[in-house]
């Protein structure tokens, strides 16, 4: 490993035409990526390849989107417009199968630019707050470019690379990104959060989305003992649930008294709890969201979130319209796999309306729309009008549930549209 004297002088080993993996989420190496973008020009034909990221991107240039391409697997704000670009695009798939698009070169890495711990003691650098599909591009890039941050929490796991396979590396320290989820609750997220949890049982193995709604279903659970972790993600509102001994995983069948995750985000608080600490287990995304694997714990609780939800149940999680606004995430790794899991409950869960009152419950998908739970796979829906179980339903008595947990205002317009659906002839 060679210590550079800056970032700009670290992306020198970036070559025109080479496809480069940026680390994502928290562990977004902010001032890589902006001495990369930099040097737009001076180097041609970059693809950039990305799950999600953090913090202000400079892209919106003439000269990065002349010479720079983003592959995106994985849409975040700070990205949209360039993905919608003519410089941009998205690839449909599902977070589990990432790692094998490195490790089956269907996406050859050049160069991986990370942020990673210090090394320690026996030369070992800690992938941080993101393991995900990290780890299988930084295994399977030539070159290696790591800003080396002590702010960087050590994680356990599979989150470890030698100093050896980093080419070379810049030291910094800067405090990383935070998201409050819980500063985005309203009364309908409170709500939500209540009706979610209600369906968690003792002794359940939790998957939770990003956002406010699984933050206040954790708010939700301090009365209940026994559960368990196994999900992509986490946030701060795990925290407390463990220092209160409602988080055990005692009743796991995978990795037995460990909250097994892929990548934390959230503030300061969760990074620090993941700081070198056993009970948190960071491991490869191919397998912690490989449904053979999630299957294993019984009564897994899956909880995501939706854009849309049309009348018989498919799932729109990651467009508005032909308009990229995420991506299909873990989602449909977790539905399955909960929906597999023996007293397991895969649960979609969203308000009923758009911050500008808008219905998310619609007789069609916006033309254009994603489908990212397919209705062959959903399950519990709930909004803060009710909880409904469209499994094994027909198409129009899942209609006629989903308008039941329709915002009031909405409903007479549903129900036309399922009467004209549904009518028969005389």
């Amino acid at each position: 490993m060679i210590l550079c004297k800056s970032p700009a002088e670290a992306v020198q080993h970036v070559k025109s035409g080479q496809r480069v993996f940026v680390h994502g989420s928290a562990a977004t190496p902010s001032s890589l990526l902006a001495a990369l973008l930099d040097r737009a020009g001076d180097v041609t034909g970059v693809e950039l390849v990305a799950i999600s990221t953090l913090g202000a991107i400079d892209w919106n240039r003439p000269a990065v989107q002349k010479h720079m391409f983003l592959n995106s697997l994985f849409v975040s704000a700070n990205v949209r417009e360039w993905v919608d670009g003519h410089s941009g695009d998205y690839v449909p798939v599902f977070l589990s199968e990432i790692p094998a698009l490195f490790r089956e070169r269907r996406l050859p890495i050049d160069v991986a630019i990370l942020q990673v711990s210090p090394p320690d003691a026996h030369g070992y650098c800690s992938l941080g707050t993101s393991v995900d599909a990290a780890l299988a591009a930084a295994q399977q890039a030539p070159v290696i470019i790591a800003q080396i941050n002590p702010r960087m929490p050590r994680t356990l796991g599979d989150s470890h690379i030698h100093q050896s396979r980093i080419t070379v590396a810049v030291e910094e320290e800067r405090e990383l990104p935070e998201v409050r989820y819980g500063a985005e609750a309203d009364a309908s997220t409170e709500r939500i959060g209540r009706l979610v949890a209600e369906l968690v049982e003792d002794g359940s193995t939790l998957q939770m989305g990003i956002g406010a709604i699984p933050d206040a279903v954790l708010r939700f659970l301090g009365d209940h003992a026994g559960l368990g972790i196994h999900t992509e993600m986490f946030s701060d509102g795990v925290v407390p649930l463990v220092e209160k001994g409602v988080i055990t995983n005692e009743h796991k069948k995978v990795e037995r008294g460990k909250i097994v995750t892929t990548f934390v985000l959230g503030t300061r608080s969760v990074y620090d709890f993941v700081h070198d600490n056993p009970f948190v287990s960071f491991r490869d995304v191919s397998w912690v969201n490989d449904t053979s694997v999630i299957r294993k714990n019984q009564k897994v609780v899956a909880i995501n979130s939706a854009i849309q939800i049309d009348l018989t149940g498919q799932v729109c999680a990651d467009s508005i319209g032909v308009h990229q606004y995420s991506g299909i995430g873990g989602q449909m790794d977790f539905m399955r796999g909960a929906s597999l899991s023996v007293g397991g409950k895969p649960i979609i869960a969203m308000p009923s309306t758009t911050r500008k009152g808008i219905s998310r419950i619609v007789s069609m998908l916006n033309p254009g729309a994603g489908v990212v739970t397919t209705r062959g796979h959903v399950q519990y829906v709930v909004t803060e009008h009710g909880v409904v179980n469209l499994y094994g339903k027909g198409l129009q008595e899942r209609a006629r549930l989903l308008i039941s947990i329709a915002s009031p205002e909405h409903r007479e317009e549903l129900e036309r549209a399922y009467r004209e659906r549904f009518a028969r002839g005389a």
